[in-house]
This record gives structure tokens, C-alpha cells and sequence, in this order.
């Protein structure tokens, strides 16, 4: 065995730091909370080359002793704790004292410093960890802290680094979420000399959600507020209709710390049970408070995991503040008062009056009483007693199917006038005679019908054509009947057919669409056809992913669409596949981007994108379909061309007479 030796100290901090700096963001993260403990109300954050240039944090806090500043960089030297019983009652965001010993061991840094009781500032340059000389220096009160060259003495980390966008979508997300933390702190982000986040600082949440993640996100919340047995919870949660295509927007807060946590997103989503539509995710900006002896925030290096003392109790306190509020926002709505009772309380001008009362006013004379009824005109049926107009059916309301006639009952047609010609109305009584079928059941029987029908009578000429024999040329025989027969369709869903030997099939159209989709993509050798909107559209996706599409546009352009920067984690959409939708532009981008940001190999990442392309382009459950398309699919199904969805989902169910029978008790 080999000999063990003790690390030099210089190791140990460099293994130590990779526990705590991962990537820019965070050291972004670390000098941010501690800006924040130290009672600042101003925080301005700048970056250069996503971090990995330059991160410098300024803030307006009480300050570093000068003869402390050596101290602060070394590892578990901290304010924050002084005894084990503290352990159990953590309440500031940096307690470790690991994380300014990390940052210096592997980057070049530079503080300054003064505190409000001192007249001069103090300075001090740290490189690979080792500090200089404490230097007296002016700066203004509260501290700044620069750190250059990040990894630059520790290269196997360096190699691991992403693209400069890709660094700074990861800060500009931790930004969105440190200012939703502490709304009451004035948060500024700047990325390579540009504004990106400023927030005010009031104080108020929706200002910071209206700051950091936009004013359509912003738009689609609801307030909550509420909890039980000593848990706290207060935010927003976005209305049921505005769910999102991922849970990219599920923002939770623990006694102010950002966390991630399933327990949360399970009693998030179960509020919205039965009243989100499926494949869709909550958004929220939802804050927990609790006793901090009820919570260990010590349970992860990065301290974005906690543990609560009584998980039910927090569950239950956020899932039914979760879900009284959705109940408040579905109670009545109170009545409005009738145009009549609303009071005028000026009495002149603003009236309401017809233009003969005006006129009456103005004049002095009374209004003329209105004209008699006149007689009634003659009805276009007068001369034919057997119809009236009652008789007739009312056109079904847009969206739901045409009422069906009663068995026996004739379909009813528009009147005729009294003065059309004889031969009109001999043709329509003939017509009104003859049976008609429903038009429904009328074109079903069509679909399922072959193409090209065989002639039912055979002509012969009486003089045999000799027709010339073209080398090369054959006769097309005619297409053949289809072995099964298509029934129906139920639920504007499933498509009902039935074959010779008395099987009977369910077929979902959406996934049998999409199977068909996602078969013609993968094959597709050319990118799909394109069509341009009328009016580019903008899709908010938040900073992060919109960073991270931005950094995949020839990914995109593969796929059909055409995007650019449209500022604020914003995506400008100005065209989408021709076989999409312009509507389900922005939840195909939504889902897009929650599978790049799974990180799997490139191809298991196309196949991704090609499951959410062929679902978006498909055919949804309760549209409308004609005969033609649902032969279509049938076809493809009962071919075994089509067996399974591309995630895995059969696409018919097969149900034999046997089974039908023993349903019914028949065998």
C-alpha cells in the first residue's frame, strides 16, 4: 500500500473549493449572501465573459474591520456562529466561513472595504489563495469585491466550463432569484457593460416578480397567503389556464433562502389538481417561513436543500393556501347594479336619455307616442299548410355537433316562397318524400367505402376497339375494398372500426398522428418547410432559457424555426413549422428548452426535440376530423405501419367478438 502523506494546505483548499465554486455562478451566489447578511440594501452585480473574466459584487453594507480582512479568507473563520447550539438555529444565508477561503484559493481577488466608523477604507489582494498586505485605500462605505481569472490555476476545472452565454444565463438566473428573495434589497446585473436586471427595492414582491421575470408572468398571478401550524405562506401562484410547459417558473423560498425542494412542488401541483390541463406545470413565487429551529439548511454544500423537522406540516400549510386561493378566485362574482339604480351625482349632463326625450327636453313638447303595429305580413308558408315554421330545426351552436333527427322523423328544409315555379316545387315535394341519412352517417359510410368502387353494370360495345399495346405501360387495376370498415368516432377522440372477422378496434387519433409525424421527421432528410408570421411573436421563457435557446439557434433552425434575441430573457419567434400552429409556438420553445436543459447526449437530444415537434404538430383530442383524415389514420394503423405512439403509448385497442360477447354475459 502506498505511504499516506498529508496534504500540503494549498491541495486541501483547492479540493475544498470545488465543493463550493462550481461554476461563476457560484461564486456570484456566495459573495451575494453575504452582501445580504451583512444588512445591505443595495446590491449591483457585474460580470464579464459570463463570469469567467471578471465578478464584481458592490454593496452598501456595514463593512470588514481592516485588521479582519486577513482573517475573513481563511477556511471556517465566520461571524455567524459561535457555539454547537447555534448549529440548530441558523438564520443567515452564509454560515460555513468556507466560502471566501474557496473563491480565493482559485481565482485573483481584490476587496476593499470600510465601515461606517472609520474615516479610511482598507484594501487587500489575494492570489491563488495567498493574501497580501492589508493596504489603506478610499472607498465608499460598505464593501466590493472583485474576482478575476477564475480557475486559472486549476485547468481540469477550467476544461469543464460552458460557453460564455451559456455561464451567463446561469448568473442571470441566480439573479432572478436572490432579488425575489429579499424584495425589500435594490438588485442591479450587469453583463458585459449592459443593464440586465434592476430591481426597486420597495419592499413589495410584485415588484420584484415585475423586475426579474417580466410583466406577463407578472400579469398571470394570483396572490396566496396563508398556513397553519406555525408555517407560514405568502407569493403567487399563476391562474390555471396560464400553466407553463415546464417547471422551469416554480420559485420557492425557505426563511429567505432559494431552495429546491420536491416536497414543495408535489404540495404545489396537487393544488391544481383537476384544474390544470395535464402535461402543463404551476408557476410561483411562493415564501416559507417557519422557526428556523424547525428547518437544517446544513444538509448540502450548496445549501439549496433543507430539511424540515415536520414535512407534513409544511406540505399541508402550502397545498391549501394553494388551494383556497384557487377556490377564492372561482367564487361568485358579486352582481352589477342596473343602469337605472346608478346614481348621477352631478344631475346635469351625464344622463341617459333616448334622442326624443332629448328633443322633448330641448323643445318643451311631449314625445309623439309610437306608431301602431301594423298587420302582419304574410308568412312565405301561407300557401303550404303542411310546414310551419316551428317545424324548423335550429342550426347547432358553433362547436358542438348537428342535433340528430328523431328515427321516422323527415328532415326539414328551408320554406320555398308562394311564387316559385311549379316545377320547383314538385322537385322539392319529391325531395321532402325521398329518406335522407344524417350527414354525419352519410360521410362515415363514404369513408368507408373503397376509392374507386367497382362498376356495378358491365357495358359491352357492340363493336370491339382494338386498343394499340404501349411497350411499357400497365393497366391500373382498380383499388381493392378495405378489410375493415369504419363505425364511427366517439369523444372526438377515438375513431371505431370493425373488420371481417368481427373485432372491433379503438384507435387514438392523436397518438396515431403523431407516431406519423414523428416517423416523417426522423426520416426527413431537408429541414421541414417554414411559414413566416404575420406579426414576429414574443415568448418569455426567462432568462435562463432564453439564454439557452438562444445558444441552440442552429438546433432550432433544423426544426423549423427562426429566432433571435428579443432582450430580457425574451425570444423573438418570426417563423414556426408549416405543419404548427402559431399558437403552440411558445409551449413547443417552453418544452424545447426543458430538454436541452436535461444535458443528454446529442442524439437522444434530437430524438427529444422530435417527440416534442410531432406532439405539437398532431392532432388534438376534441378537434373535429373529416372522413378523409380519419380513413387516413386508419389506414396507417391497420397496415401495422403504426403500433405505438413515440413515447411509448399504444395506439389501438384491439376487442374480439369473444370479448364483446362475454362483456354482455352472451357466452
Amino acid at each position: 500500500m502506498p505511504e499516506i502523506k498529508q496534504l500540503p494546505p494549498h491541495m486541501a483548499d483547492l479540493i475544498a473549493a470545488g465543493e463550493v465554486v462550481e461554476r461563476p455562478a457560484s461564486v456570484v451566489k456566495e459573495l451575494v449572501e453575504n452582501a445580504m447578511d451583512a444588512r445591505s440594501s443595495a446590491v449591483v452585480v457585474e460580470i464579464r465573459r459570463g463570469g469567467m473574466g471578471l465578478v464584481r459584487v458592490t454593496d452598501n453594507g456595514c463593512g470588514i474591520a481592516p485588521a479582519e480582512l486577513p482573517t475573513a479568507f481563511l477556511r471556517h473563520a465566520t461571524s455567524k456562529l459561535r457555539g454547537p447550539e447555534d448549529l440548530g438555529k441558523i438564520g443567515t444565508l452564509g454560515f460555513r466561513g468556507e466560502a471566501l477561503a474557496a473563491i480565493a484559493a482559485v481565482s485573483r481577488v481584490e476587496i476593499r472595504t470600510r465601515r461606517r466608523e472609520d474615516g479610511a477604507g482598507a484594501a487587500l489582494r489575494l492570489e491563488g489563495g495567498v493574501p497580501g498586505e492589508v493596504e489603506e485605500a478610499g472607498a465608499p462605505e460598505g464593501t466590493t469585491i472583485l474576482v478575476r481569472d477564475l480557475f486559472y490555476n486549476t485547468p481540469a476545472r477550467l476544461k469543464f466550463m460552458k460557453k460564455d452565454s451559456a455561464e451567463t444565463a446561469a448568473v442571470s438566473g441566480l439573479m432572478q432569484h436572490l432579488a425575489l428573495s429579499h424584495p425589500d434589497i435594490s438588485f442591479k446585473f450587469i453583463k458585459d457593460g449592459a443593464e440586465a436586471l434592476h430591481t426597486p427595492g420597495d419592499g413589495r414582491l410584485d415588484s420584484a416578480v415585475y423586475a426579474a421575470l417580466g410583466r406577463d408572468f407578472a400579469r398571470s398571478l394570483l396572490p396566496v397567503k396563508g398556513g397553519g401550524d406555525g408555517v407560514a405562506v405568502s407569493g403567487f401562484v399563476t391562474r390555471p389556464l396560464q400553466g407553463r410547459g415546464s417547471r422551469s417558473m416554480q420559485v420557492f423560498f425557505v426563511n429567505g433562502r432559494f431552495i429546491k425542494s420536491q416536497l414543495l412542488t408535489a404540495a404545489l401541483e396537487e393544488g391544481y389538481r383537476n384544474q390544470i390541463m395535464k402535461g402543463r406545470f404551476p408557476g410561483c413565487v411562493l415564501a416559507v417561513t417557519l422557526p428556523v429551529t424547525a428547518v437544517d439548511v446544513n444538509v448540502h454544500p450548496a445549501k439549496t436543500q433543507v430539511k424540515f423537522a415536520q414535512e407534513k406540516a409544511v406540505f399541508d400549510a402550502v397545498y391549501h393556501t394553494v388551494l383556497d386561493s384557487l377556490a377564492e378566485r372561482d367564487g361568485p362574482v358579486p352582481a352589477s347594479p342596473a343602469p337605472e339604480a346608478a346614481a348621477n351625482p352631478r344631475g346635469d349632463f351625464f344622463q341617459s336619455m333616448d334622442a326624443k326625450s332629448f328633443r322633448a327636453r330641448e323643445t318643451g313638447k311631449p314625445p309623439a307616442p309610437p306608431p301602431k303595429p301594423s298587420a302582419p305580413l304574410p308568412a312565405w308558408n301561407t300557401e303550404r299548410p303542411g310546414l310551419k315554421l316551428s317545424d324548423s330545426v335550429p342550426p347547432p351552436s358553433r362547436g358542438e355537433p348537428p342535433e340528430r333527427p328523431a328515427p321516422g322523423r323527415k328532415t326539414p328544409f328551408p320554406p320555398l316562397r308562394g311564387d316559385a315555379p311549379a316545377s320547383v316545387l314538385k322537385r322539392e315535394a319529391e325531395r321532402r318524400e325521398a329518406p335522407s341519412l344524417p350527414a354525419e352517417e352519410a360521410a362515415l359510410e363514404k369513408a368507408a367505402k373503397p376509392a374507386f368502387p367497382a362498376a356495378e353494370r358491365t357495358f359491352v360495345p357492340a363493336i370491339p376497339r382494338q386498343e394499340p399495346e404501349v411497350p411499357g405501360q400497365e393497366a391500373i387495376e382498380p383499388l381493392r375494398e378495405a378489410p375493415w370498415r369504419i363505425a364511427g368516432e366517439v369523444l372526438r377522440t377515438y375513431i371505431i372500426c370493425e373488420d371481417g372477422e368481427g373485432s372491433v378496434f379503438l384507435i387514438d387519433k392523436h397518438a396515431a398522428h403523431e407516431r406519423i409525424n414523428f416517423d416523417r421527421l426522423k426520416a426527413a432528410l431537408e429541414p421541414p418547410m417554414r411559414q413566416a408570421l404575420l406579426t414576429p411573436a414574443a415568448v418569455e421563457l426567462g432568462r435562463e432559457d432564453g439564454a439557452l435557446l438562444l445558444e441552440n439557434l442552429p438546433l432550432l433552425e433544423e426544426f423549423g424555426f427562426s429566432c433571435e434575441d428579443f432582450g430580457g430573457g425574451a425570444v423573438l419567434v418570426r417563423e414556426v413549422p408549416a405543419d404548427m400552429d402559431a399558437e403552440d409556438a411558445a409551449a413547443a420553445l417552453e418544452e424545447i428548452a426543458g430538454k436541452l436543459r436535461e444535458g443528454r447526449s446529442p442524439a437522444e437530444r434530437r430524438e427529444a426535440l422530435l417527440h416534442t415537434m410531432a406532439c405539437k404538430a398532431a392532432i388534438k383530442g376534441g378537434w373535429r376530423s373529416g372522413p378523409a383524415e380519419l380513413r387516413a389514420l386508419v389506414d396507417k394503423v391497420q397496415s401495422g405501419e403504426v403500433k405505438y405512439c413515440p413515447h411509448g403509448r399504444p395506439v389501438a385497442v384491439k376487442l374480439t367478438k369473444y370479448e364483446l360477447e362475454k362483456m354482455f354475459k352472451r357466452v
